[in-house]
Parts: C-alpha cells; structure tokens; sequence
C-alpha cells in the first residue's frame, strides 16, 4: 500500500468477512490496538490495525457488533500474531473474550537478539530495523471520537505496515542465527491468563511505598487495596478515582476505625468519606483484628564481601566472553543486578531462563557449581570443564 493511500476502513460486518478471505491462510498477522484507559478500569478498545504481506486494515469495535470470523484467525494456533510491546493489546482480548491468543511474536522482547536496545520504542525499532522515521503527529489522538480522518487513518496503519516489514526482517535474522527458539519462553510466558489477572489478593503490590509499611499496617493496606480493586473492576473506574494511592498509605498508618477518625486522613475528600467511611472503618477493623502480616522477603546483604565482588566480576568476564560471541551488547545480556540475582539463587533471575539462559545462564550455574572454569590460553580468557 502506498503511504499516500487511505487504508481499508472496516466498520461493517460483510467488510470484515471480506477481509478475512482475503488474508484466510496467511501464516502470520500483524497486530495493534489503540485505547482509552483514563476514565475506566478496563481499557476501552477503539481500533484494531492487523497487516499481513499482501493486505492492512484499520477495522472499527466501536462500529462492529462483533469481530468474528477475524477472531477465528486471532486466536487460531496456527496463526503466529505479531505486536510490538504485546501486553496491553493481548490484555484486550483477554478481558473481551477471557483468553489470550497465541501464539505471539513480540518484537520488542526479540530486539535485543540482533543487537538492538532493550525496551526499545516502536518507532526506534522501526527506525533501526527499516531506516524510517515515523510521524508522531497523532499520538495524542481520542481514539473514541468518529469520523476518524484519513491522516488518523494512515498514522494508524503504519503501525502494522512497518511492523509486518520489521517482522519478516528480524525473523528472517533470527532464523539465520538459529535464535529464534531461544525467544519461545518468553512469548509463552507472556500468554499465560495469570498475567492478566488482576488478583485482588495481590493489589497491595503495585502500591508504590507499600515495602516501607510493617505489621498491621500491611494486612490494613492490603485489605483496602483488595476492596478498591474489587470496588474499581464492578463499577468500571480508574483506581485512583475510587481512592488514591498515597491515601490508602496513609489509611494504613493510621488505622481509623471511626467517621470522625476518618477526617484526620489527608486527601480522603468528604465525599468519599460519606459514601465509603463505613465499609473502610469496617475493613480496617477487620485487618487489625485478622494481625500482623510478615512478609517472607529475603534479606539482601548491604555489602559484598571481597569474595563475592570477586565471584560477579568473574561471572562478568562470563557475559562479556558470550555476548562479544553472539555480537551482542554485554549490557543487554546481564547487568550487574542480574548476576546478583543469579548468585542470590532468585527464581525469577532473568538468566534463569529463556533466551538469556541458553546464552549464558546455563555456564553461569555451572560455573557457581564448580563444573566449569576460567583460564587464559594463548593470551585470551576461555571458559573450560574441570574434569
């Protein structure tokens, strides 16, 4: 399609039954999705961009009943979907349809394959990988708001036309490579339901300052974070709009148990106070009288000794040894903090598995373990078994 052209604009059923014949086959499918998400708790979907090598379409959900038969190819197993920074589209479709399509290939997490930064944005990647500049002319747009124009239109299909051409570009140096296989874990990780699900349970987490709360205070947060999550999902709000986070902090802290100690706490406006005092003084009592929550977190050590800087400067060597092999930033296969973490025994340690593991991972435990050494062979550092 040329970039002057309008994309097909799908907002009708017969338009999208269409489309699917067209594409019916293809092995792969571009994806992106743009939504609103400042006055809800679910994201509101507003556009679909799906691309394949010979068609591109901008099809309409607010215009659409339903986005079936494109649904069968979306979560079709055979039908690799392709997005650039996956998990807020796939989280989409998961709370539309209650499943996360798959399987997936994700740009962003395969960029630092073939040497490109980690976290790197769309339009960096598209740059790196193609040599084009994209327009950041309407990153701003309210999606929601129709007629969209043809320049809102355009500015929407390229984010699957450059991202079908970067797809079959780094695929095609993955495959190259023979690293394509070690990116499988992550993109399964990703499609699992429980990264989607927002546990109430869990929500005390995601509080910023949450760690510097003990005791009490943590069962009292954790026990209004989970009310606020429940209350924010039912009625379709933002979290904040119900209660914000610094207030539910300070709730913790402070434990009213009453209306008139309700006041007392700084931000919870009168009339939260009004509609929701009662079921927070309830919820607070509750937590105080259920005890005191520990947390089970490992200590960290607030200084290396001279022999464990030494052990990471010796797994560094490690990383540098195999990222000059695979042409690969050291910094993009391990920092410091990932060695740590590693020798720490951390089950989340990110060189504890996928494509950082087979790359390096693997050694670096075996070199923990003794099974493996350094020596210096001809003027260069080499990696050996003991026998």
């Amino acid at each position: 399609m040329s970039h002057r052209e309008s994309p097909l604009y799908i907002d009708t059923s017969a338009g999208l039954e269409q489309f699917c014949l067209e594409v019916q086959g293809a092995a792969w499918l571009a994806m992106d999705t743009e939504f609103l998400r400042e006055k809800t708790y679910f994201p509101k979907f507003c556009l679909l961009q799906v691309a394949t090598d010979r068609a591109v379409a901008c099809i309409d959900p607010l215009a659409l009943k339903s986005l079936e038969p494109l649904t069968d190819l979306i979560y079709s197993p055979a039908v690799v979907k392709v997005l650039h920074s996956a998990r807020q589209d796939l989280e989409i479709f998961f709370h539309l349809y209650g499943k996360v399509p798959a399987p997936i290939f994700d740009t962003q997490i395969a960029a630092p394959l073939l040497g490109l930064g980690e976290q790197i944005s769309y339009g960096a990647l598209v740059a790196e990988t193609l040599g084009i500049h994209l327009s950041k002319a309407h990153s701003r747009t309210d999606w929601s708001r129709r007629p969209l124009t043809p320049e809102q239109l355009r500015y929407a299909a390229d984010d699957v036309i450059y991202l079908a051409q970067a797809y079959q570009q780094m695929r095609k140096r993955l495959d190259t490579l023979q690293r394509t296989q070690w990116l499988e874990q992550e993109f399964s990780d990703l499609v699992q339901p429980e990264v989607y699900e927002a546990n109430p349970d869990s929500a005390w987490q995601r509080i910023s300052g949450c760690l510097q709360l003990k005791g009490r205070q943590l069962s009292v947060l954790k026990e209004l974070a989970a009310w606020r999550e429940q209350a924010a999902r039912k009625q379709d709000l933002p979290r904040g709009w119900l209660i914000k986070d610094e207030v539910l902090l300070d709730l913790a802290r402070q434990q009213p148990q009453d209306p008139d100690a309700l006041s007392h706490v700084r931000g919870l406006d009168e009339r939260t106070q009004k509609k929701h005092g009662a079921t927070l003084c309830g919820l607070v009592k509750e937590a105080l009288e259920r005890g005191p929550m520990n947390l089970d977190l490992k200590a960290r050590p607030t200084k290396r000794t001279p022999e464990q800087e030494a052990l990471l400067d010796l797994m560094m060597a490690v990383v540098r040894l195999r990222a000059a092999q695979h042409t690969l930033s050291p910094s993009v296969l391990a920092s410091r903090k990932d060695l740590e973490q590693l020798l720490d025994g951390h089950e989340d340690a990110k060189l504890s598995k996928g494509w950082r593991h087979s790359m390096a991972g693997e050694e670096l435990a075996a070199l923990l373990r003794g099974e493996l050494g350094l020596k210096v062979l001809d003027g260069n550092l080499r990696l050996f078994a003991h026998a």
